[in-house]
């Protein structure tokens, strides 16, 4: 299977990223993928190598794509609420700061997290 130029420079846009971003037990790190139908976010701890909240829109079924990757962003919050974190480092995972990204992200940070 081929890899096309865009999967491979994001992918080195990852690595480049994930050299200086680096999740810790008091500031855990916020992780983002996106598909061509889905979005993903996990909140990890570095350090320990462990996935602390986690959430996506498969079990959201209404709404674009952007409406539902505000969803999770606003999920992702509460339950990182419920676990007492409330300052994460953002990792875009090489993607632009747009659309359903900074959906994500905005929506996280109204919902009362830190970053």
């Amino acid at each position: 299977m081929k890899t096309s130029k865009k999967n491979l420079a994001r992918n080195a846009r990852k690595r480049r990223i994930r050299a200086r971003v680096v999740g810790t037990t008091k500031r855990p790190r916020l992780s983002v993928f996106k598909s061509l139908t889905g979005i993903q976010a996990q909140i990890i701890d570095d350090s320990k190598s462990v996935t602390i909240v986690a959430a996506s829109d498969l079990k959201i079924k209404k709404g674009t794509k952007t409406e539902r990757a505000k969803e999770v962003g606003k999920l992702i919050a509460e339950s990182a609420k419920t676990k007492s974190i409330e300052e994460v480092v953002f990792d875009r995972g090489g993607y632009s700061y747009h659309g359903r990204i900074k959906a994500l992200a905005e929506s996280a940070r109204e919902a009362g997290l830190k970053f």
